[in-house]
């Protein structure tokens, strides 16, 4: 540093800083030219915290309020005792802000499909996606840790880490789980809180703290999703007889709106098979009507069921 630049220089005795742009989780208050002197004032503003590093060490780490810092930094003295260094100050300080809000609607979602073995249909694969929220809550493990000595840090710079860590989680989950895909779909909250609880950990190790977590979906793919849909239209049908009845009835329409074409003459015999059948088997099940008359057994003639003599021919029966 020339003399003409030491001359220039700032000693700064008051620092705060508004955040520059969503989405930052961390940034260097600009120290170009200039230096902390001791006695500065530091405003650490209610959705901020502060670390100040004194001489490559964090110091100490500011929540909301009015702080003095203490360096060994007074004005020209400090830098007048060391001209032989260019008249620079070995007693270097920097503060660094990090934003405390929440940073909301973060996205995570399986890229490939969850193999896991299902308690009904065996190994399967599954699909999910969501959104949560997290904070910065331990400034000194996040700068020690994440951010280090770069001018800022944003959320986009660690989506991928924390997606990924959740999708490890959900992978451990499904591999010990004995419930059904029912169960999990129709316990989303309970899942969620599972996953929750298993992933903070891993964020407090990195100094931050997961305030929100939503499974929005869950879903298998699509030819086991029919499989599915069957098996509850028979749960629901109570009989799969019946089902099968009902499936034959509703695909007799869409026999008869193609009757062109082998295909169409094919399709339209089976289902007209399948109609005798399902009216066979329906007359089949309905209650015989009960005998209003006989006949004569000596002239023939039509008389009540019940009646014990002819009353064309008197003869007894």
């Amino acid at each position: 540093m020339s003399l003409r630049d030491f001359l220039t220089q700032q000693l700064i005795d008051v620092i705060q800083c508004n955040e520059p742009e969503d989405g930052i989780l961390a940034w260097r208050y600009p120290m170009q030219d200039a230096e902390i002197q001791n006695g500065g004032q530091l405003t650490v503003r209610d959705s901020q915290m502060a670390a100040f590093v004194n001489e490559g060490h964090i110091a100490d780490v500011f929540g909301p309020g009015l702080h003095t810092l203490s360096t060994r930094n007074l004005p020209l003295l400090t830098d007048l005792l060391n001209w032989d260094k260019g008249f620079e100050s070995p007693f270097k300080s920097d503060v660094y802000f990090f934003s405390t809000r929440q940073q909301l609607n973060q996205k995570w979602g399986t890229a490939t499909p969850i193999t896991f073995r299902e308690k009904e249909f065996g190994a399967v694969r599954l699909r999910a996606y969501g959104i949560y929220a997290f904070r910065v809550s331990d400034p000194r493990a996040f700068f020690t840790q994440v951010s280090g000595t770069r001018e800022d840090y944003y959320a986009a710079d660690l989506s991928g880490q924390l997606r990924e860590t959740i999708v490890a989680r959900i992978t451990d989950l499904l591999a010990s789980s004995e419930f059904s895909f029912l169960d999990m779909a129709a316990h989303q909250d309970a899942l969620a809180q599972k996953v929750s609880d298993g992933v903070r950990p891993a964020f407090a190790a990195l100094g931050l703290q997961l305030t929100q977590f939503v499974i929005e979906n869950l879903s298998l793919p699509d030819e086991l999703q029919k499989v599915m849909d069957q098996r509850i239209g028979i749960n629901i049908a109570g009989d799969p007889a019946r089902l099968a009845q009902f499936q034959t009835a509703e695909s007799i329409p869409v026999a008869a709106a193609n009757p062109s074409g082998a295909a169409g003459v094919g399709v339209s015999f089976g289902a007209g098979l399948a109609m005798a059948n399902l009216i066979a088997q329906t007359q089949a099940a309905m209650p015989k009507a009960a005998a209003t008359e006989k006949a004569c057994a000596a002239c023939g003639h039509s008389i009540p069921a019940g009646a014990h003599f002819c009353p064309d021919c008197g003869k007894a029966q």
